[in-house]
């Protein structure tokens, strides 16, 4: 920007050349930036603002609640009944509830990062405490699905006014279809539990907290702060749109009657002294046709505009990777090196490391019986040598205290001899608990995060490593070590992204054709550290259903061509034993045709009855290279992920991928029971395609396609269809 006394002198010699008799010049005037075509429409009579965008209509009403419609062909389509309350405080453990003066609303032209739009601003008082509510609703040109919305809560009476929590964005869903409850299908952001689906058909009395931010029961936590609902006509979604992982909840309560209670839930824990305020996070309401991957889309845009990357992936994140957990956690350099020839006969070019190499959380020194002297190093120097890459697996934050024990028993990591200090502790100065049950660092602090930048370096620089896959990464617990003098305890939470940063950016530095991998092992990612690596990966799924839908999950989340693991192929089938899993799945078909990259976890040679499940046998070795072939030759996780499909209502299971001039499709049995039928083939212009089983090698003849009418396809199938169409 100009300083003032540089825009005098470029001013005074601009009109010392008119005056000389320069060419005359017009003088253009500013652009004036065109006024939002949304319509915002007052309250009359007592009823409702309304607010129409290009796709949408927003009811806003006195209670504060918040009724979303799509308009599509001259309808408008909702799941939303009226809610008795949208935005209030809990006081005390008392509800304060407010009425909207939509009379006295003042509307202006929106301005900021999101672009054009309309701004609306509604006051209300709560008669009973002195307490006043301003509600602000904003709706934008470019994103006409959603409609964002903020509160802020000032004491204007003269005594002090205790806050608990603050219930902003409630809505009461419909989910029957026809007259039948429950007919309708859920997305549930949280990292709750391992293993838990994340997509749901909603039952009778189904409930879930949706807890987001901070560490929560057995580790988890984090998540994506988006909870979504849909039938076969109408899906909505509420969350928060903050680009920091804020500690709050998105409770998801299905009533006796079929109809869904869903709000966003703060917990404010303040006390409001007369002239003070309280703000709600922005939250936000969309309406949209589809499944979870719209309003997912959507608010990553959102976020994108808000300030959040996303990096391109490097090209090696789109190459098939090994694992050497086959061999579990005493895995050594020679059986690691001992899997080379097969690897190379297969193609595969990564390799990772996994977990129990080293000799404790914190420090990472390579544990000595398993991988004694520079061994470490020297198996990153052979798997080069074979024209191969390796990446290492590790946990950053979490560190040994001599407390508890998980894989082994902890002991205390010099990290923490050391720096004790650097410690989160919980509001009783014990040492917070993260995953696994281990004490963490503090993200917050400086030197925590120059000590993993130097880990970092370690690994990629000194040892050779061409990358990382982080594990069991979730979220930490929030920070009450006064040595660290936060401004708040949520200091700790909002940091995390700091440290992924570091790892992912210095990595990158030292070697830019790297690869970053971060597994939420059986839960949803953390919005903190989702801009911070290379390559997704559908975290420990359970079977071949959750594979399919978290790679939809990344690509509406990361971008349609991004990069997605879709973890061990051994994964996509699995049964209780006790409280463990066996795993031995191969469908390889799951991961190719959603646009995933293929992983496994084989041990080769036969290494004995231990390791029988993942056992590479003559038969699994041939199947393993048909489909590995078929991966490398099409490579369609390197093409455009469609939205085609509404997962739930499309019956078979579809998704199509744009990739080289051609589309492919990918079509599911249902519960893997043979199917037969008709498949629609959509996303195609008119013309006549040609339609080959690329999995099978089988040519199905041609489709036509016309202006009214998509491509269908005749088919039987017991499992799994995939298919090419080219013009």
């Amino acid at each position: 920007m100009m300083q003032p006394k540089t825009i005098a002198i470029v001013s005074t010699l601009v009109l010392a050349g008119l005056l000389a008799g320069c060419k005359k010049q017009e003088v253009q005037a500013p652009a004036v930036a065109p006024a939002s075509t949304i319509k915002v429409e007052p309250s009359a009579g007592g009823g409702p603002i309304v607010v129409t965008t290009s796709a949408a209509e927003f009811l806003i009403f006195p209670s504060g609640a918040v009724q979303a419609a799509l308009l599509k062909d001259g309808a408008k389509l909702s799941l939303d009944t009226l809610s008795p309350d949208a935005n209030y405080l809990v006081s005390n453990k008392k509800d304060i509830r407010f009425t909207l003066d939509l009379a006295n609303a003042k509307v202006s032209e929106a301005t900021g990062k999101m672009g054009r739009g309309k701004h609306i601003e509604i006051p209300a008082q709560a008669a009973a405490t002195g307490v006043q509510l301003t509600l602000q609703a904003d709706a934008y040109d470019e994103f006409p699905n959603i409609l964002l919305s903020s509160a802020q809560y000032k004491n204007t009476g003269t005594a002090e006014v205790k806050v608990d929590n603050v219930v902003a964005q409630q809505h009461r869903f419909d989910s029957r279809v026809a007259g039948k409850p429950y007919e309708m299908w859920s997305y549930q952001g949280a990292s709750y539990d391992w293993g838990e689906d994340d997509v749901v058909k909603l039952a009778k009395n189904f409930s879930r907290p949706n807890a987001m931010g901070e560490v929560v029961k057995g580790g988890y936590g984090g998540g994506i702060p988006v909870v979504a609902f849909w039938n076969g006509s109408v899906g909505e979604a509420i969350g928060h749109i903050e680009t920091v992982p804020l500690t709050l909840s998105v409770p998801v309560d299905v009533q006796g009657d079929g109809f869904v209670k869903a709000a966003v839930e703060i917990p404010a824990n303040t006390t409001l002294k007369p002239g003070e305020s309280f703000a709600t996070p922005r939250t936000f309401v969309a309406v949209y046709r589809g499944d979870f991957y719209q309003p997912l889309h959507l608010w990553s845009r959102v976020l994108q505009k808000e300030g959040w990357e996303i990096p391109k992936p490097s090209d090696e994140a789109y190459n098939i990777s090994w694992c050497g957990w086959g061999y579990e956690s005493d895995v050594t350099p020679a059986q690691m090196l001992g899997t080379i020839p097969k690897l190379k006969e297969m193609k595969i070019k990564w390799a990772t490391l996994d977990d129990r190499w080293f000799n404790n959380y914190g420090d990472w020194a390579p544990r000595s019986d398993t991988f004694p002297g520079d061994s470490i190093k020297t198996l990153a120097d052979d798997f080069h040598k074979q024209g191969m890459l390796v990446q290492l697996w590790w946990l950053p934050i979490a560190v040994e205290d001599g407390q508890g024990k998980w894989d082994h028993p902890y002991g205390i990591a010099n990290v923490v001899k050391e720096h004790p200090e650097w410690l989160i502790l919980d509001k009783n100065g014990k040492h917070a608990r993260m995953t696994r049950n281990l004490a963490a660092l503090c993200p917050a602090v400086p030197e925590v995060q120059a000590y993993f930048k130097k880990l970092t370096e370690t690994f990629i620089r000194d040892w050779g490593y061409d990358g990382h896959k982080l594990d069991n990464i979730y979220t930490v617990p929030a920070c009450y070590n006064p040595a660290h003098h936060h401004k708040s305890p949520q200091d700790s939470v909002n940091a995390v992204a700091d440290v992924y940063k570091v790892i992912f950016q210095t990595t990158r530095a030292l070697k830019p054709e790297s690869v970053t991998q971060s597994c939420p092992c059986g839960t949803p990612p953390s919005l903190a550290w989702l801009p911070y690596m290379d390559q997704a990966v559908t975290a420990d799924p359970v079977g071949a259903v959750q594979v399919r839908y978290r790679i939809k999950m990344y690509k509406a989340l990361l971008g349609p061509e991004s990069a997605v693991y879709g973890d061990h192929v051994e994964l996509s089938a699995m049964t209780r034993v006790g409280k463990g899993w066996s795993e031995h799945g191969d469908d390889f078909a799951s991961t190719i045709g959603t646009g995933g990259v293929v992983g496994t976890k084989f041990v080769w040679p036969d290494p004995g009855p231990k390791f029988k499940a993942v056992n590479l046998t003559s038969d699994k070795d041939a199947h393993w290279k048909k489909w590995i072939d078929l991966y490398n030759q099409k490579m369609l996780s390197k093409g455009t992920f469609l939205d085609l499909y509404t997962f739930g209502y499309d019956t078979p299971e579809g998704y199509a991928i744009s990739k080289d001039g051609k589309m492919y499709y990918a079509f599911f049995a249902p519960d893997g029971t043979p199917w037969k039928g008709e498949v629609e083939l959509r996303g195609l212009q008119p013309g006549t395609y040609h339609v080959t089983d690329y999995a099978e090698g089988k040519d199905l003849g041609t489709v036509e396609v016309t202006s009214n009418q998509p491509a269908r396809l005749k088919a039987e199938f017991s499992q799994h269809l995939l298919l090419e169409v080219s013009k």
